[in-house]
C-alpha cells in the first residue's frame, strides 16, 4: 500500500498546480491586460501537446491508420460536443458562457486522467522513475493551466468558478492514479484515449482559439501573439 499512498500524494500535487490562476486573480488588470496573449500562448501548449507528446506516445503502439482515424473521431466528437454546447445554452442569441470553455474542461479532464494513469505506472516500477515522471508532469501542467484558466476567462466564467473548475477537473489525475494503481490493464486503455484527446485539443485550438487571434489587425501586436503562440510549442516540446 505504500505505492499506492505514494501515487495518491504524487498525483494531489500535480493537482494543485491547477491553483496557477490565483496569480490572475491577484491582479484584474493585468489579466485583462494580457488575456489575448494567455489565448495565443494555450493555443500552442495544446497543438503542442498534441503533436509532440499525445500522438507520437499512442504511435508507439498503434498503426499509423489507427492514430490518425483516433484522432480525427476526437475531432468530430468535440466539434459535435460543442454543437450540442452551443444549441442547449445559446440558442436564444447571446452565450453568457461560451462552449468552448466546457470543452477545455473535458479535454483537461482526460489528459489530467492521463496524467494519473502515468505517474501510477511509473510508481509501479519505482519510486525513482515515479518521483521523476511527477516531476516531468507537475512542468508540464504549470503552463498548460495559465493558459486554460485564461481561456475560461476568456470564455466568459467568473474567476473564482474557473478556478474552482479547474481544481476539480486537476483532481481526475488523483482518480487516474488510484484506478492505475488497482485495474493495471487500463494502463493499455490510455493508448487509445491519448488520440482522442489530441484530436479534442487541436479542435480547441483551430476552431475556437486561433480564430480569436485573428480579429488582431495591429501588426507589432499581431506579431507577438505569434510569437506567444510559437512559444507555447515550444515549451511543449522542450517539456
Amino acid at each position: 500500500m505504500d505505492t499506492l499512498i505514494q501515487i495518491i500524494i504524487a498525483t494531489f500535487l500535480v493537482s494543485l498546480i491547477s491553483f496557477v490562476g490565483i496569480i490572475a486573480l491577484a491582479n484584474k488588470n493585468i489579466l485583462n491586460k494580457f488575456l489575448v496573449t494567455i489565448i495565443a500562448f494555450a493555443s500552442g501548449a495544446l497543438i503542442g501537446s498534441a503533436f509532440l507528446h499525445l500522438i507520437p506516445e499512442a504511435s508507439e503502439k498503434l498503426s499509423y491508420f489507427s492514430v490518425s482515424s483516433l484522432v480525427l473521431s476526437g475531432f468530430v466528437l468535440f466539434f459535435l460536443i460543442e454543437k450540442g454546447l452551443h444549441w442547449r445554452h445559446c440558442h436564444e442569441g447571446k452565450c453568457k458562457i461560451h462552449p468552448f470553455s466546457y470543452l477545455i474542461l473535458a479535454g483537461d479532464t482526460v489528459h489530467n486522467f492521463l496524467d494519473g494513469l502515468i505517474i501510477a505506472a511509473s510508481f509501479i516500477i519505482s519510486p525513482a522513475i515515479g518521483l521523476t515522471s511527477t516531476i516531468a508532469i507537475a512542468l508540464h501542467e504549470i503552463p498548460q493551466e495559465i493558459g486554460d484558466f485564461g481561456v475560461l476567462i476568456y470564455g466568459g466564467m467568473k474567476k473564482r468558478k474557473a478556478l474552482f473548475l479547474n481544481f476539480l477537473v486537476a483532481l481526475t489525475a488523483v482518480l487516474g492514479g488510484v484506478l492505475g494503481f488497482f485495474l493495471k490493464s487500463v494502463n493499455s486503455i490510455s493508448t487509445f484515449i491519448l488520440p482522442v484527446a489530441a484530436g479534442g485539443f487541436i479542435y480547441i485550438a483551430s476552431s475556437d482559439l486561433l480564430p480569436e487571434l485573428k480579429k488582431e489587425i495591429r501588426f507589432r501586436k499581431s506579431l507577438l501573439d505569434v510569437i506567444i503562440f510559437l512559444i507555447g510549442i515550444a515549451l511543449m516540446l522542450i517539456l
